[in-house]
């Protein structure tokens, strides 16, 4: 072959990518940079929608067939009839309806501000809405409900990373429901655009891109609001064991102090649901000293197990269930018996594992960094550009 043959043959090769490329994603901004898109599942179970455009128009869409446009202001009341939606009035055939904002408008659904396109989705007879938005627009939604807009910068840069970390490795956790993410703590705390912050999108800026990665890997970057004094190892949370969430020390102790009661007999009443152990009698727990392992707690002092004794045996149940059967702020707490009470006294909030919110504020109050957060919180991790402006 030619060199002149070479370079025609590595033209036509360059073309046929390029146009692979504009099939394969959709068009995107001149001034954006190029950044994953995350479905969000905004509602479902809906009889009748209202989505409204703001500050521009939209395009509509009914199984991918153009359907017509919207322009600003406008309304759409949305129901279902047999084969198809209705929209304001309007018979449109499909299974799936799309509203596309052209340029800077946003959309409105029952009210609510989104960035990105909605979808609508027919479940059967009701209607399932989802949120298809950019990562980074996503953030901004995001950042402003997991950490006070006014907390220090590197704090927020850090929480920022964790965030985006988390979200771009937990894509398709809600895949049988159609989408990627959630709006709730079982995912992430996510608003759209009525609890953006000018403070919160400065950190999403200042950190653009970037992602938490172990081996070359994303990290499942989770995060609680207060450890109490010390994180926790995973495997004493979940029960497996991943390299870079590793217990590790607060630069305070005994964080978030709580306390809550219950009459022995409200007590007891609620054992009664895992085993009828009868009246509470006695608590088998070693003394609560955070960062110190005994038998019964773990290397950070969290409840592993506790032995309740009652008139009619005796019941065994590790922290994390007692947590989720009394309603507790995290498994760092003591537990006693006084008189005709019980009383359960603890520190933080949480699960434990990862990056602690109120711990990374006192490191950038010290004047740490967002990267020395991160790296303090997931061991052995790098910070990486995942895509860039």
């Amino acid at each position: 072959m030619t060199e002149r043959s070479i370079r025609l043959w590595r033209f036509a090769c360059a073309v046929l990518l390029c146009c692979a490329c504009f099939v394969a994603w959709p068009a995107i901004p001149a001034s954006a940079a190029w950044q994953p898109m995350l479905a969000v599942g905004l509602m479902k179970g809906q009889t009748e929608v209202s989505l409204s455009v703001r500050q521009g128009t939209a395009n509509l869409f009914a199984d991918g067939k153009a359907a017509g446009s919207v322009s600003d202001g406008a309304t759409l009341r949305i129901s279902l009839r047999t084969d198809s939606f209705l929209v304001n009035g309007r018979k449109i055939p499909g299974s799936t309806f799309v509203v596309k904002p052209v340029g800077k408008a946003v959309l409105a659904v029952n009210g609510k501000l989104y960035r990105g396109s909605l979808r609508l989705l027919r479940r059967g007879n009701t209607i399932q809405v989802i949120n298809d938005v950019q990562t980074e627009d996503y953030l901004r939604g995001v950042l402003p409900s997991e950490m006070p807009p006014e907390w220090p910068l590197e704090a927020k840069k850090a929480q920022a990373v964790a965030a985006r970390t988390f979200a771009l490795a937990n894509r398709g956790r809600h895949k049988s429901e159609g989408y990627d993410l959630c709006t709730t703590t079982h995912c992430q705390s996510y608003s759209g655009i009525q609890v953006e912050r000018n403070a919160s999108t400065a950190a999403i800026d200042a950190t653009f891109g970037q992602v938490a990665m172990y081996q070359g890997r994303l990290i499942d970057a989770v995060f609680h609001t207060d450890s109490g004094g010390m994180t926790e190892n995973s495997e004493d949370v979940w029960g497996t064991k991943i390299p870079y969430l590793r217990a590790t020390s607060e630069v305070r102790r005994a964080t978030q102090p709580w306390q809550k009661e219950w009459a022995l007999s409200v007590f007891s009443a609620k054992l009664h649901a895992k085993s009828d152990v009868g009246t509470l009698k006695r608590i088998q727990l070693s003394p609560l000293q955070i960062g110190k392992a005994t038998t019964d707690r773990s290397v950070s002092g969290r409840v592993k197990t506790v032995a309740l004794v009652g008139d009619r045996g005796t019941l065994r149940l590790s922290g994390n269930e007692m947590r989720n059967l009394f309603g507790l702020k995290s498994t760092l707490f003591d537990l006693r018996i006084s008189g005709n009470r019980v009383i359960a006294t603890g520190y933080g909030y949480g699960h434990g594992l990862g990056l602690s919110q109120w711990g990374a504020k006192a490191y950038a109050e010290q004047g740490a960094s967002a990267k020395d957060i991160l790296v303090h919180y997931y061991r052995d991790i790098q910070i990486k550009d995942l895509y860039k402006k």
